[in-house]
């Protein structure tokens, strides 16, 4: 028998032993490897493989005892599901809580091709029956990070390809500066709304990377005012998301472990989704600038177990 299926029949006949789900599951390091785990569990089982890590969240859902299980069977799900498909379930969640986690939302629009996104709202409208561009322009009470999320959702960017522009990206730059720190006056904020929704992100990066060079510092110097509106606090947040991810990261996980503004929860969606991305890179950095190993903070945070044992593991992904 095939190590696929082999893998495959382990799942299915460990019902409940979330060690095999974590031991076999972490080693799929490519999203090639898991898709063929989900196919062949399919025609093996005639079940979504998805379905399965469903039914076992559901099980531990609610039960204090069991709450880092649950949370281990939410990140599996997570790791197994299509990148279009994860971004959808994570799109809703920071929509629906008690509190609109928009940061959760830019993270989404952010760093990805509009071709991803395209699959982020046909997999949100197949599985939620509602339109996710429609859920964030009726996010209430209102806030000023919606406007630049309702910008990024309802456009239509080109992928990255010949749409990237030195020329383009240069102008977009001064412009950038002549409707914000260039001027006595606020920072224009139907301008910058105008540029996010017609610029695709690899444009707005070399943007970005282009006002540095015109103008010697970063565009996000003039957010860190202690006079910044909140409009303007969102926008450095994406700015430094598209700019430099890792260290973005680095940043907001660092608060996560010390339990500032970023709730625990967010640990699970950072480490699933940029594991198999840069991981290796976010560690650096978290270790170099903020003298915190992940490791060892995992350790502290999480009580042994699954859960802890599946984080450690997909930190361990290059």
């Amino acid at each position: 028998m095939a190590s696929c299926e082999l893998d495959c029949k382990a799942i299915h006949e460990s019902w409940g032993r979330l060690s095999t789900l974590v031991r076999t599951l972490a080693t799929r390091t490519t999203q090639i490897q898991r898709r063929e785990i989900r196919e062949t569990y399919k025609a093996m089982y005639g079940e979504d493989l998805l379905s399965h890590l469903q039914r076992l969240k559901k099980e531990k859902l609610g039960n204090e005892e069991s709450k880092f299980s649950f949370k281990a069977c939410e990140a599996l799900f997570f790791w197994m599901s299509e990148p279009w498909e994860r971004d959808a379930c994570l799109a809703k969640d920071a929509l629906e809580g008690n509190e609109i986690d928009y940061n959760a939302l830019v993270e989404i629009f952010v760093a990805k091709k509009s071709s991803h996104i395209l699959m982020v709202k046909q997999a949100y409208q197949t599985r939620y029956k509602r339109k996710l561009d429609q859920d964030i322009i009726c996010l209430e009470p209102p806030h000023p990070c919606q406007k630049i999320l309702v910008a990024l959702s309802t456009s239509h960017k080109a992928d990255d390809g010949d749409q990237v522009s030195q020329d383009i990206a240069k102008c977009d730059a001064i412009r950038l500066y002549q409707n914000g720190e260039g001027t006595s006056s606020s920072i224009n904020e139907p301008f910058i709304l105008e540029i996010l929704s017609k610029r695709s992100i690899s444009h707005l990066k070399l943007t970005f990377s282009s006002y540095k060079r015109i103008y010697g510092h970063n565009y996000t110097k003039q957010l860190k005012k202690e006079s910044c509106t909140q409009f303007e606090d969102a926008l450095r947040n994406l700015v430094e998301c598209i700019q430099n991810p890792p260290k973005y990261y680095a940043k907001v996980l660092q608060r996560s472990i010390k339990g500032g503004k970023m709730k625990r929860d967010y640990l699970t969606r950072l480490i699933v989704s940029r594991a198999a991305i840069d991981m290796e890179e976010i560690q650096k950095i978290l270790s170099k600038k903020y003298k915190i190993e992940l490791r060892d903070a995992l350790c502290q945070l999480i009580p042994k177990g699954d859960y802890r044992d599946f984080m450690l593991a997909l930190i361990g992904v290059t």
